[in-house]
């Protein structure tokens, strides 16, 4: 009898111990209650530089500063711009002029000084060919010599030769430029413009103006200073959205899922703030360095984002979070 209590209370205990120990570890331990996940608030930066190069004329702002999108940061010195403005806005006048000339066609005086070419030149062939006419039947009785009959044959073919070109060029006058020219000076009038619209460009790209809404965190040149197109003068942390990186351990994947509530909190702050998921990677990585957790490091890890939907400047980009998702799902078996 005794025998057979002890052999009762054995299984008793041992049932005990097997439900404390989840089956003496061979079975994975089941987690229905809020998840615990380790991340850091995301570093966001934007390097701020001209898309001109040039020499730096003034900065506006300090490190530190917080600054608006559109506001004036900085401006380089203009005056090679300036005069690249004035240069193309002559180009662009001078291709106007030569268009609005070709459209408008020869000036009335231009025509009509074409027009008493021509009147002078027939008035000249008609007295050349009149001499011619007059002295050829005097040339076969030898009433004027060989040389002066040659003379009166060129006089009388030049005079012709000079009306046919002042009657050209009187009917071109008339009829203005070719079609083909007109389009010439047009597409130059376009490359003039386009020039213009070029250096306006440049202009404006001397000022540097912040992109987003952000604090200044690097002042990398000064005024004076000599900087290329592209070359980072200022250097901006992107304060909203603020955003948390957090990481899920692998087991753990199916008790999360984007837009579930959850609470962020930092080491030495005591509010607490409020988030949602907004993003869980597609694929597993190893966990990063960064990021203390109670399991191993070499355990597989789903990145996630968080969106942080009351921030204050307590929380700083980088810092460590604690993320805790109180309606986790339950785990899975």
């Amino acid at each position: 009898m005794n025998r057979r209590i002890l052999v009762i209370a054995a299984i008793v205990i041992l049932a005990v111990i097997a439900f404390a120990t989840h089956g003496f570890g061979l079975f994975g331990k089941r987690d229905d209650g809020p998840l615990t996940l380790y991340g850091n608030v995301d570093v966001r930066e934007v390097d701020m530089a001209f898309r001109v190069p040039g020499r730096i004329a003034s900065i506006a702002v300090d490190e530190g500063v917080p600054v608006k999108r559109g506001q004036l940061l900085a401006t380089l010195d203009t005056a090679t711009l300036d005069a690249r403005i004035g240069q193309a806005d002559a180009d662009v006048a001078r291709a106007r002029a030569e268009v609005a000339k070709a459209q408008n066609g020869n000036r009335p005086q231009d025509v009509a000084q074409a027009s008493a070419r021509v009147t002078a030149a027939e008035a000249q062939y008609a007295k050349a060919q009149a001499d011619y006419t007059r002295r050829q039947p005097l040339l076969a009785p030898g009433a004027i010599s060989k040389d002066v009959w040659t003379q009166t044959v060129t006089a009388r073919d030049n005079a012709k030769a000079q009306l046919d070109e002042a009657r050209q060029a009187a009917s071109l006058s008339r009829a203005g430029q070719r079609p083909e020219d007109r389009a010439a000076v047009k597409a130059q009038l376009a490359a003039a413009e386009a020039a213009r619209k070029s250096a306006a460009t440049d202009l404006g790209d001397a000022k540097l103006v912040a992109a987003v809404d952000g604090t200044v965190i690097t002042r990398a040149r000064e005024p004076g200073a000599i900087v290329a197109n592209g070359e980072t003068v200022l250097s901006l942390s992107i304060d909203r959205p603020l955003r948390v990186r957090a990481y899920v351990a692998e087991p753990q994947i199916s008790r999360i899922a984007p837009g579930m509530k959850v609470v962020v909190t930092a080491d030495g702050n005591a509010r607490r703030y409020h988030g949602t998921i907004g993003y869980i990677a597609p694929k597993a990585e190893f966990t990063p360095k960064t990021v203390e957790t109670a399991d191993l490091r070499t355990d597989l890890v789903y990145r996630l984002r968080i969106i942080v939907t009351d921030p204050d400047n307590a929380l700083r980009q980088g810092q460590p979070v604690t993320v805790s998702v109180t309606d986790a799902h339950p785990a899975k078996d």
